[in-house]
């Protein structure tokens, strides 16, 4: 066997991201509350920002204010942006090692900050999603079916509207979904409460025949039919009584125990109100919009006198970095209200007439129309809320799937469903045929199982069981 050296050249494109892009990239997609503690840091350990006022109204720190504060940044050690990790999925691939873990520094958080505060179920869940799959594509799936469950554990978004949107086959969501519910907590990420204790029995291997009739006639246990449970069961008395105490003893809101006793209150980032001439004028909230400035007077006066090449460096670096963060926030307001604004101009509709009038919206439709990337829309839509005269909403909120023909939203769908059954009498409960046969009427061209599909996600009960609710009240 004949071994050779040999050298080659070869040419090839690849995308480094520098620490100030990755951190840009962060702050586009924090929270105000995370932006502003950030903020806060940068405030305390670098000189040259000033706070609210213009920097000739304020007197100009001297030579001892300068040092005090170098030795304060010395102490805090390494700059660090506020908020979780991006996932795998968003990370780009960079030509040097040493760029990437040095990206990656950054973006950790603080881990005293952590550990002093309990983990929030998405958290949980991520984290054993990095262990269980170094897939990319299962990452990003597995990373929206997380940040979709609701605070109890449960999947309430259709998985063919969340393959649409991803593009990706509804079969690759479900082998996402069928990873995610072999976590901890044990039925998490189910879309029902059949499912959930499903997911759990069979954790326990007690997913029998018997077992499985029983969740599938949940509704004969919630009115106590115990001689029907018995008959499709195929049990006897006593086999029962055991069966629905194990179910008893199953966790039906599996992600329970991760809320949060604090209530976040949902502060608009961007605000919609009607001008007189009856137009929509959108502009960014001012109190959730850090005011900082450059003070270049202090700096040219500390330049005179600084005589350390440490002390000239440390200089140098706090004029690099407030520079760069006055520009990011400008770019980040800047993006934020072009996002917000071409939102309200598709979103029109709903803004004067309420949420039956909500238009398909995806993430590429508004990146088309303002030229920019899906994932910069993804992150501007992440954590940020519109203030309107009817409430304040999630970004997020405004983008919906089509449903139908493909004329209107899946959310202004469930609305209407939603409408359509709170407007039943005693004795004119509406079966899901008649209520699609009513949107059909309206002009909205769905299926029977889509009716039936959106009145389970909004855990509103069949037609028999709200007429049995019904009878009882009377």
């Amino acid at each position: 066997m004949n071994t050779m050296q040999r050298l080659e050249l070869r040419h090839g494109q690849s995308l480094t991201m520098t620490p100030q892009l990755v951190q840009s990239i962060k702050l586009l997609q924090l929270s105000h509350a995370e932006l502003a503690a950030y903020v806060e840091a940068e405030l305390e350990r670098n000189p040259l920002l000033q706070e609210g006022e213009a920097p000739g109204d304020a007197p100009i720190p001297s030579l001892a204010d300068f040092l005090r504060a170098k030795q304060k940044a010395d102490a805090a050690g390494p700059r660090i942006v506020p908020g979780p990790p991006p996932s795998r999925s968003e990370a780009v691939s960079t030509s040097a090692g040493q760029a990437s873990a040095a990206a990656h520094s950054e973006l950790n958080p603080e881990w005293g900050e952590r550990l002093a505060r309990a983990a929030s179920l998405s958290e949980h869940l991520e984290a054993q999603l990095d262990l269980a799959t170094a897939d990319p594509k299962l990452r990003l799936i597995g990373e929206h079916l997380i940040r979709n469950l609701d605070e109890a554990g449960y999947l309430s978004e259709d998985l063919a509207e969340l393959a649409a949107r991803l593009r990706v086959t509804p079969e690759e969501v479900e082998g996402a979904l069928r990873l995610i519910q072999s976590f901890e907590p044990s039925g998490v990420g189910a879309r029902n409460l059949a499912e959930c204790l499903a997911i759990q029995l069979r954790e326990r291997d007690r997913l029998d025949p018997a077992m499985q009739a029983l969740l599938s006639h949940l509704h004969l246990v919630a009115r106590r039919d115990f001689a029907a449970l018995r008959k499709v069961c195929g049990v006897d008395q006593e086999d029962l009584v055991d069966m629905l105490a194990e179910i008893r003893r199953l966790e039906p809101k599996p992600g329970q125990a991760f809320a949060a006793a604090a209530i976040d209150v949902l502060v608009p980032d961007v605000l919609v109100r009607t001008a007189p001439d009856g137009s929509l004028h959108v502009e960014l909230n001012p109190d959730t919009l850090p005011r900082i400035l450059l003070n270049r007077s202090y700096y040219t006066e500390v330049a005179k006198v600084v005589r350390k090449d440490e002390d000239r460096s440390f200089l140098s670096d706090c004029l690099q970095t407030a520079s760069w963060l006055t520009r990011s926030l400008d770019q980040r307001a800047k993006t934020i209200l072009k996002v917000a604004a071409e939102i309200v101009s598709q979103q029109e509709a709903f803004f004067r007439q309420g949420v039956s009038a909500l238009r398909p919206m995806t993430l590429r439709s508004v990146a088309e129309a303002i030229g920019m990337h899906e994932s910069t829309i993804s992150r501007v839509a992440a954590n940020k809320a519109i203030g309107t005269e009817r409430g304040t909403h999630p970004m997020k909120f405004f983008f919906s799937a089509a449903t139908g023909e493909g004329e209107h939203s899946a959310r202004a769908v469930r609305h209407r469903v939603r409408q359509l059954i709170a407007a039943e009498g005693p004795d004119d409960v509406l079966s899901d045929e008649a209520i699609a046969q009513r949107l059909r009427s309206d002009g909205i061209q769905v299926a029977r199982r889509t009716v039936a599909k959106y009145r389970e996600s909004l855990r509103i009960p069949s037609s028999a069981d709200r007429r049995r609710k019904n009878r009882i009240k009377t």
